[in-house]
């Protein structure tokens, strides 16, 4: 198993903090986020780590030797499914994907690994309780997701969030089945949409993860839930800064 870190913006909201350094260095106490999600796979055996760069990439293969780098050389104009996909060539086995703008706990990491389903995503059913204080990044803003059973039904920022079962907290795993299920629907989408709009984004290349996530539902893929309650903190703005170092 490997874990594929997806960090090539910049992290504009996170300023000043990110003035003249990646988003994924900014301190949680006296360490970095990037340390941070390094230490929850390293502390389950999964010492494969793969790190998808844009934003001053060189600073961070300067600092952190032991990763495996893939630039994303339009990390300027796309997101986070094109920055991902830089990194296709690591998906011809099993391997898990992150946000690199997260920390959660080991624990976390325990439960996906646990799982055996193709596709599994890390879903926080208490999400809401974070977001009292998010003044800065409301739950509308939320990657939320409705389900039945143990598979996730829809996934989608636009689902209310009354309605919404959890919140996708940027973690997922695949299987070997999973991802070649993956990498086929990726490219299916590439071939059907081009440059068209694609579930609300402007286009493929603007696509958020979730978007293609939504494209396989409809398209019949079983994508199941990992669920936890807590256990992480999104770092977007300076007040999850502030919030995190408060409460991690």
């Amino acid at each position: 198993m490997k874990a594929i870190i997806i960090g090539a913006g910049r992290g504009r909201r996170l300023m000043p903090l990110t003035e003249d350094t990646p988003k994924c260095f900014a301190k949680i106490g006296e360490r970095r986020i990037l340390d941070l999600i390094i230490e929850a796979w390293h502390t389950m055996n999964v010492t494969d780590l793969v790190f998808i760069g844009g934003y001053q990439i060189e600073k961070i293969q300067k600092e952190y030797p032991n990763l495996r780098f893939y630039y994303n050389h339009n990390w300027q104009n796309n997101n986070i499914l094109a920055s991902l996909f830089c990194a296709e060539a690591e998906m011809n086995s099993p391997f898990a994907c992150t946000y690199a703008d997260i920390i959660y706990r080991p624990w976390v990491v325990e439960q996906l690994l646990q799982t055996n389903h193709d596709i599994s995503l890390v879903i926080d059913a208490d999400w809401r309780k974070r977001y009292t204080a998010r003044t800065m990044h409301p739950e509308d803003d939320a990657e939320k997701v409705l389900t039945k059973g143990n598979s996730i039904t829809r996934i989608s920022r636009a689902i209310s969030p009354e309605e919404a079962d959890g919140e996708y907290i940027g973690v997922a795993m695949f299987n070997q089945e999973g991802a070649k299920i993956l990498r086929q629907h990726y490219h299916r989408a590439v071939d059907k949409y081009g440059n068209m709009p694609f579930h609300g984004a402007v286009s493929l290349q603007k696509a958020h993860l979730i978007q293609l996530f939504q494209e396989m539902i409809q398209e019949g893929i079983k994508i199941c839930k990992v669920e936890v309650a807590g256990g992480y903190h999104e770092i977007d703005t300076t007040q999850d800064y502030e919030i995190a170092n408060k409460v991690w």
